[in-house]
């Protein structure tokens, strides 16, 4: 009998991390004898992670902070990967006795997916809270859903150093404004995603107090499941996506692009609400 298939994710910390229990799940409903484990690795210890790979592996997730560092690591970064900077899966074949490692990114896809799944299919005009390595993918898949120019809220222009740096790459052209802006714009928007931690984003929702807002939030954190600015959102009219829809459907890309199969979505929510009601 061959040896298990292995896939896992890597990042530091990692404990926290909802990936295992969404994979695991995935493999169970495939009828997939895989292995999926999490991997606690620093920037330093990547190069000995990737030298210790061997052909039982068929891909990795990729969190912080080795999502710009991994690049380096593999011997194809995809277009919007490249385009990005950053890859979040790490794809694995075997050719004769080596390995060929192929850098992606399904965190567009996850953005994307989350506003499609509740109803937002164009949009003309949008808002990004941060200006990092999220907020960039997050850039991409407001182009796709058809706002090439959305707002960027950052306290400084440096903070939007990795969004500007791939504008030309996915087509955008944003414009970039303070936070004593955001109340106003956010009124206006159709979609909004937040990047920003939850503290940040608490004082954002304490700004829109009697501030009518019309549309869609998407708050990437998923712990608290609800965030203080999801909770302001919808008071002041708004609908709410939590960053767990976006999580859910980046690693059903991942697992999709990793087994060759449509990932088992319903089978995922339930072992992803069984594991935090847990």
């Amino acid at each position: 009998m061959s040896e298990p298939r292995r896939a896992g994710v890597l990042g530091h910390p990692i404990a926290h991390s909802l990936s295992p229990t969404l994979h695991r799940a995935a493999y169970r409903a495939l009828d997939l004898p895989w292995e999926y484990e999490a991997y606690d690795v620093t920037t330093d210890g990547l190069v000995d992670f990737v030298a210790a790979l061997d052909s039982r592996w068929v891909g990795l997730s990729v969190t912080m902070p080795l999502k710009v560092e991994v690049l380096a690591h593999v011997d194809v970064v995809e277009p919007l990967a490249l385009a990005l900077g950053a890859a979040n899966t790490i794809l694995i074949r075997s050719e004769g006795d080596a390995l060929h490692l192929t850098g992606t990114n399904t965190d567009v896809y996850g953005v994307e997916a989350a506003f499609r799944e509740a109803g937002v299919t164009s949009v003309r005009s949008a808002v990004i809270l941060g200006g990092g390595a999220t907020a960039t993918s997050a850039c991409a898949a407001l182009v796709s859903l058809g706002c090439a120019s959305p707002t960027v809220v950052v306290r400084t222009e440096e903070d939007a150093e990795v969004l500007l740096g791939a504008t030309e790459a996915i087509g955008a052209t944003p414009r970039l404004v303070g936070f004593d802006e955001a109340p106003a714009l956010l009124s206006h928007a159709d979609a909004v995603v937040s990047t920003i931690p939850v503290s940040a984003g608490e004082r954002v929702g304490e700004a829109l107090a009697g501030v009518e807002v019309r549309g869609t939030l998407l708050d990437v954190v998923y712990d608290p499941l609800v965030t203080p600015l999801a909770i302001a959102w919808e008071r002041e009219g708004g609908s709410a996506i939590g960053g767990l829809r976006m999580l859910m459907h980046q690693a059903a890309e991942q697992i999709r692009l990793m087994t060759g199969h449509p990932a088992p979505i319903k089978e995922m929510e339930a072992a992803l609400v069984s594991h935090l009601s847990g």
